[in-house]
């Protein structure tokens, strides 16, 4: 546990590297609506301690795919409005829920504004990065993003997801690039199947 811990720390400074001023509301909410297509590999630390890695895939407005490295073999994609949750060590339908209900669908809409009236809960800098807290002001029930960024150029390094009951999951990102993706990367059905062959 204690080795998991100072992994986590360690990941988390390498996620801040460049000295920078507090950026703006405006100025993180325009660095967000430049992110059409970017990937990236990532680590997820869990609520429970445990670490996971993979790549991230992010096509806005609204589409997003976690590929986890093996022994997981988990695949979460956001498309169409709809969060699919598949573990492929399983071969089992994926959970599904609203996009809507997740705080990860304010970077991923169609136009950021963090400015929006009761969307910002906290807007700080701690030395190295500026930190944003949002929320949907219209459902804060279902949690909050806790996003970091970088300046100098403006990039997005991690976010914690805090969801409706408490539980948080960091993402520690190890650095967006454009990449081109076709809108197939983030179909469910051909996932479902390769399970079915």
């Amino acid at each position: 546990m204690r080795r998991i811990a100072t992994l986590a720390v360690t990941l988390i400074a390498l996620a801040a590297p460049a000295k920078a001023d507090k950026l703006s509301l405006n100025e993180i909410s325009a660095y967000l609506n430049t992110i059409q297509t970017a990937s990236s590999d990532f680590t997820q630390i869990n609520g429970d301690g445990t670490i996971s890695t993979g790549t991230i895939a992010i096509k806005r407005p609204g589409k997003v795919r976690f590929d986890y490295n093996p022994p997981e073999r988990a695949l979460v994609l956001a498309s169409a409005g709809s969060v699919y949750i598949l573990d492929r060590k399983l071969n089992a339908q994926p959970e599904t829920y609203p996009l809507r209900r997740t705080p990860l669908s304010i970077i991923l809409a169609r136009n950021v504004d963090l400015a929006e009236a009761g969307m910002v809960r906290g807007h700080s800098y701690d030395g190295t990065a500026t930190i944003v807290t949002a929320q949907d002001p219209k459902r804060p029930e279902y949690g909050s993003i806790q996003l970091k960024f970088t300046g100098d150029p403006v990039e997005l390094r991690q976010w914690v997801i805090t969801d409706g009951n408490g539980g948080q999951t960091t993402v520690v990102l190890g650095g967006l690039e454009k990449v081109s993706l076709p809108n197939r990367h983030f179909y469910i059905e051909p996932e479902l199947a390769k399970l079915r062959r």
